[in-house]
């Protein structure tokens, strides 16, 4: 298969997309394209209510439906007409990282990819001790549970300002946790995300205030779908 040079695509931006079908085989998020219509706001997996107490049902419904969709609804104007368009959201991402005079392009793609996952990486019901074959290459990785708990929430915490905390799997197959600022996402550094927590502070502060390290300690206890990082993980 060869970019066709109609499409607006280059040979790079085709080889940073065949790229990233690789490194996101598996994962969760949905691949979002555009075409003659326009990028779809995501349903979320859940109701709003669903997990609460740890995240009310009204921070869950101004996160999603205002902040959330204020991405879509910015990329949905931004990309008709530009290279851009019949691009996936992750083609988006990784063509523009790094380039100052695709800010727009990168900042909005990756908080639509960023937010879809973060939905995604979160159940009711959840948390605590993931199934056998995570807990193995977690032990593999971190040398047990606890460890990683430790690291994945000090990490997560420690993220200055407006971010994610992110468990990610490396080009050498071992586990990593990770942080990355605003709207930066993890296969740009070439990393394959596993499960993220979204530390900006419209996540959490009508629940938890400024207690940043208890949200993300009851998320980490009470809300991580290892079910959604096990199929991310094949």
């Amino acid at each position: 298969m060869r970019p066709d040079p109609a499409s607006g695509i280059t040979r790079r931006d085709f080889l940073k997309a065949t790229a990233a079908g690789s490194l996101l085989a598996g994962v969760g998020a949905p691949s979002l394209v555009f075409g003659a219509a326009p990028l779809v706001h995501q349903a979320l997996p859940y109701a709003e209510g669903a997990l609460a107490p740890v995240i009310g049902a009204q921070t869950v419904g101004i996160h999603w439906g205002r902040h959330h969709k204020f991405y879509v609804d910015n990329l949905n104007k931004l990309v008709p007409g530009t290279p851009h368009e019949g691009k996936s959201v992750e083609q988006i991402v990784l063509a523009t990282a790094g380039k100052a005079d695709q800010q727009a392009f990168f900042n909005n793609a990756g908080q639509v990819w960023n937010h879809d996952f973060y939905w995604r990486s979160l159940k009711a019901g959840g948390g605590g001790k993931p199934p056998a074959a995570i807990a193995k290459r977690i032990d593999e990785s971190f040398g047990g549970f606890d460890e990683f708990r430790k690291q994945f929430a000090a990490m997560t915490v420690s993220q200055f300002g407006s971010g994610w905390g992110w468990l990610v799997e490396d080009a050498a197959g071992k586990l990593k946790v990770v942080k990355t600022g605003n709207a930066e996402v993890p296969m740009t550094q070439g990393l394959k995300p596993l499960l993220t927590i979204d530390v900006w502070e419209h996540a959490y502060y009508l629940d938890h205030q400024n207690r940043r390290a208890d949200y993300v300690a009851a998320v980490i206890d009470k809300l991580l779908n290892w079910d959604f990082a096990a199929k991310n993980l094949g």
